[in-house]
């Protein structure tokens, strides 16, 4: 459950502009504790989004049920000079394409499912600065002996 380090691994390794770039939700939150934004970006986060509750059995000795889990990368992309961040623009749409790339349609050997993508989307401007937020889901099973 919670596949932050392997979906963080997949984006470091497939993404080189995020490429010793990416970080936790440790980090994130101190970033965003500080009102900052990462001072080298490209950067990258790799956060949890949660977790979904499905269909469950129980059966001799066994629970079984099915669940959801989100993941969610943030991208923050910054270009010097630029303000409004009109050029940032230009520059995430690829990098935001690969992390897209590199998740979507790829599961964990012992999943299941694979990821799928639930939603992309900007979520602010500051100081020249584009954050973007990409949220991914795999649909997951618990099997639990009793």
């Amino acid at each position: 459950m919670i596949r932050i380090e392997e979906v963080l691994d997949r984006v470091q390794d497939l993404v080189p502009e995020l490429a010793g770039r990416i970080e936790g939700a440790g980090k994130f939150a101190e970033l965003i504790e500080q009102d900052r934004l990462p001072q080298q970006t490209p950067a990258g986060f790799v956060l949890p989004g949660g977790l979904t509750g499905g269909k469950a059995a129980a059966a001799t000795g066994m629970f079984i049920q099915d669940f959801r889990e989100s993941v969610i990368v943030v991208v923050v992309v910054r270009v010097a000079g630029d303000p409004l961040a009109t050029r940032a623009i230009d520059e995430a749409s690829p990098i935001v394409r690969k992390v897209v790339q590199a998740v979507a349609g790829w599961g964990p050997s012992d999943a299941p499912g694979i990821f799928v993508l639930e939603r992309g989307e900007l979520v602010g401007a500051k100081s020249g600065a584009l954050v973007f937020q990409i949220d991914f889901a795999l649909d997951d099973q618990l099997r639990i002996a009793a």
